[in-house]
């Protein structure tokens, strides 16, 4: 048996099933295998949910919780996770290590790359052409006389930006190069184990939603109303190019998306709510808006949390004997956490209506908590309200986005179809959780899964194995 993984950052399940007639690619395999609605990580973000996927750890047993992370118990520690945060083996270093080759291309979270026992291209956090992208390093010529000479594209430069039209062309050129890479891929190496993401399908969310939903606040119809539509009908025929390639017969099929996508109605703001609530006091009058934290003079023997905004907050308490200029008392911690995480709980929404969010605290939701983790995991509105960490607003809620447009955010649940030979097509189980997927890819390659691992061989792949 062999195995392909098409991964799609952010597809959203709800659009493939609207769109399905249109859709004749995602349509075949539907029913010709099992897919349904897949629960991701929490936090439901690129960063860590791919890696969790591939090693089936959670974000706490990874300690990585986003794109950056705390490095120490310092006001400004922060780091971004790269590939040398992964300390877990995922998918590519069980099989590789197996004996079978492996071509990955594009998978969140290599960059830089490792060896495997084969290929790999890195991932969207790659700074330039200039870096060690590829592994082995002719790899990259290879790409090159691939596109003609054409540069490969590792993301779409400044996706949040006003200039629509350019985003929109760079997502499609994008697209296009990473499948005809893809293709070659397989074409030249037929290797057991083969993996691409697309980070278009994310992008193109988060820059043109409010042109296609009529329940945004920013909804604005007109030509860019289809552009969703139309990348999604690019997506089909590029799936079905590259699926020519495979042989069905003996190779197991997965198409998978990390969470979904929703829209963005703002985003509340969590430092100028921790202000004015007297958790976060600066020495100086409030600054104009949008100003980073960093840049603010905080007060810090005065302060008891601050936190880092982005598609969810990360809050963290001013501990005595933990940050360098602590004001909570070990003995209090518990305390003080409760009491934020309740008042965060009832902050309304705009109109002052009640507002679904989630205060989590990581030891309970995770397995082991490793690395810096925040003290509160803070999940605003079900996720169709963000957070922004910036300060100097006139009240707490804003939207407009402090790193640029951004009209989506994520979904928590995400999509998945697999095919299998002898697999009997079905609707699957809207239970199936991202740390599943790895367990299951290694079960139908007939290799051992790793007692680490977190999740479980899904029961249609286990009754499979066991018919074969």
């Amino acid at each position: 048996m062999k195995a392909c993984i098409i991964g799609l950052d952010c597809l959203e399940p709800t659009l493939i099933a609207g769109w399905l007639d249109e859709l004749p690619t995602f349509a075949r395999l539907q029913r010709a295998g099992v897919w349904g609605g897949m629960r991701s990580c929490v936090p439901p973000i690129t960063v860590p949910a791919w890696s969790c996927m591939m090693s089936s750890h959670d974000p706490g047993s990874l300690g990585i919780y986003g794109f950056r992370n705390r490095t120490d118990y310092s006001y400004t520690g922060l780091g971004f996770a790269t590939s040398d945060w992964v300390k877990a083996d995922r998918l590519w270093d069980v099989v590789s290590a197996a004996g079978k080759t492996c071509s990955v291309l594009g998978v969140p979270g290599t960059f830089p790359v490792r060896p495997v026992n084969g290929q790999m291209v890195s991932c969207f956090l790659t700074p330039s052409q200039k870096s060690d992208w590829s592994y082995p390093s002719q790899l990259k010529g290879e790409i090159g006389s691939w596109l003609g000479g054409q540069e490969y594209i590792f993301d779409v430069v400044d996706f949040r930006t006003k200039d629509k039209t350019r985003v929109l062309a760079d997502i499609e050129t994008m697209t296009t190069r990473r499948f005809t890479v893809a293709r070659e891929m397989l074409r030249k190496y037929s290797p057991d184990f083969f993996m691409m993401v697309e980070m278009g399908s994310d992008r193109i969310h988060h820059g043109f939603w409010h042109y296609m939903d009529p329940n945004h606040r920013k909804y604005e119809p007109g030509p860019l109303s289809q552009a969703i539509h139309d990348y999604y009908l690019q997506l089909d025929r590029e799936i079905a190019q590259l699926l020519d390639s495979i042989d069905f017969d003996e190779t197991a099929v997965l198409l998978v998306s990390d969470h979904g996508a929703k829209r963005l109605d703002g985003g509340v703001c969590i430092n100028e709510w921790l202000r004015r609530e007297g958790y976060l006091v600066l020495k100086t009058p409030p600054p104009q808006a949008g100003t980073p934290l960093a840049k603010c003079d905080i007060d810090w023997s005065r302060t008891r949390a601050w936190g880092e905004g982005g598609y969810y907050a990360r809050v963290c308490l001013n501990v005595k004997g933990r940050e360098p200029q602590g004001v909570i008392d070990p003995a209090d911690f518990e305390t003080v956490r409760d009491e934020l995480a309740s008042k965060l709980k009832a902050i309304p929404d705009d109109q002052g209506r009640p507002m679904p969010t989630e205060a989590l605290v990581p030891e309970e939701i995770y397995r082991r908590v490793q690395g810096i983790a925040p003290d509160l995991i803070v999940i605003f509105g079900d996720l169709i309200w963000r957070a922004v960490g910036t300060l100097g607003y006139d009240g707490i809620y804003t939207y407009e986005n402090d790193t640029g447009p951004d009209e989506a955010n994520h979904a928590q649940y995400g999509y998945y179809n697999l095919i299998a030979p002898g697999l009997p097509a079905q609707t699957g189980s809207s239970d199936v959780d991202i740390l599943d997927i790895a367990p299951t890819m290694l079960s139908l390659l007939g290799v051992t899964v790793p007692p680490q691992m977190q999740g479980r061989v899904l029961p249609f792949a286990r009754e499979h194995q066991a018919v074969s």
